[in-house]
């Protein structure tokens, strides 16, 4: 793409310069020899990169009408310095340039070079863009029919565990209550996977239970070792977010970051609603960051990488890393609400 909008430009000026020429001889007999046609449009790229920074980088989320406001100032501008510094440039070089009258072809032939260069320009811009959504819409497509057939792949295995393990709760003697309240979560779990497997949007309240079942049972394998703590204001629980967004990160921070300490730690979950974002903080005081970059760990941790790949997708956005002092690691994203969602 650098490359064809390079000899996109390049294409634009010899066209531009070849009717420059025939203007000029139809309008004096006069034909400018190469070296004035060379200065002429040096001067003029010269003068357009630092206005093509600011409308193709600078402003480049405006709307097109507000910069079709801006162009009425800087074209104007664009013609004067450029006829000023031309004339100037050729009375030091000794090279021909219109006179008297004629002078008005320049500041018409430069505002319509302007005109059409930055027109060419803005059609660019457009189809790239353009380009780049069809190919991230594609890739997000993409990503969404690996994932149902992943689902429909693992929809059989979840089924048969789910009423499995009804029948053997249903089994266990009645005194044996902490055995069929591990059995009812596990089932649970596996419950909300088959839900999330079809469905795009959750509450935070459906997501968030699920994650205290699953840290429930593995406060039954840790016991003391794993203690957990929810922090999420209760009018957050309506809102809508990805399914199992949150339980990959909680699973990581237990298997990398608590498992391997002798004395265990602690996971903190956090959820704050500001303006249209909920930003979401996980907290744990395990093993952290070591001398592994964050690069690292989002390439290595499958739960850290699919979650932060998922995000980007939906998002824009992926997970940040921090360490959190004195020990332990922060993972923190934002899911920005839309206002049907909201």
């Amino acid at each position: 793409m650098k490359r064809k909008g390079l000899l996109l430009i390049a294409a634009v000026y010899v066209f531009l310069a070849v009717g420059y020429v025939i203007a000029i001889a139809v309008d004096t007999g006069i034909i400018p020899n190469p070296w004035t046609i060379t200065l002429n449009h040096a001067l003029k790229a010269f003068l357009t990169i630092p206005l093509w920074l600011l409308f193709f980088r600078r402003l480049d989320g405006l709307s097109l009408w507000k910069k079709g406001i801006i162009h009425l100032i800087t074209l104007p501008l664009f013609a004067w310095i450029w006829v000023q510094s031309y004339y100037a440039l050729c009375d030091f070089f000794d090279l021909f340039y219109l006179k008297g009258n004629r002078q008005i072809w320049d500041y018409y032939l430069t505002g319509l070079f302007y005109t059409i260069q930055f027109g060419i320009f803005h059609i660019f811009d457009y189809y790239s863009k353009m380009q780049s959504k069809d190919l991230l819409i594609a890739q997000q497509n993409q990503l969404r029919l690996q994932s149902e057939l992943t689902a429909l792949k693992a929809q059989l295995n979840p089924h048969f565990l789910y009423n499995v393990f009804n029948t053997i709760n249903a089994s266990v003697p009645s005194g044996a209550e902490k055995t069929r309240n591990m059995i009812a979560k596990l089932s649970d779990l596996f419950r909300y996977q088959l839900k999330a497997s079809k469905k795009e949007l959750v509450s935070v309240k459906e997501e968030i239970d699920f994650v205290t079942k699953y840290l429930d049972l593995e406060k039954e394998r840790f016991g003391e070792r794993l203690n957990y703590h929810i922090d999420i204001e209760k009018e957050i629980y309506s809102c809508s977010i990805p399914p199992l967004i949150i339980q990959p990160i909680v699973e990581n921070a237990v298997k990398h970051g608590i498992s391997p300490l002798i004395s265990g730690g602690e996971i903190s979950i956090s959820i704050k609603k500001k303006n249209n974002l909920l930003l979401v903080s996980i907290r744990d005081t395990g093993v952290g960051l070591d001398e592994q970059s964050n690069d690292k760990l989002l390439n290595n941790g499958v739960g850290l990488s699919n979650t932060h790949e998922r995000l980007k997708r939906m998002y824009g956005n992926g997970i940040e890393l921090t360490a959190n002092n004195p020990n332990g690691l922060i993972v923190d994203f934002s899911l920005n609400l839309s206002k049907e969602y909201a």
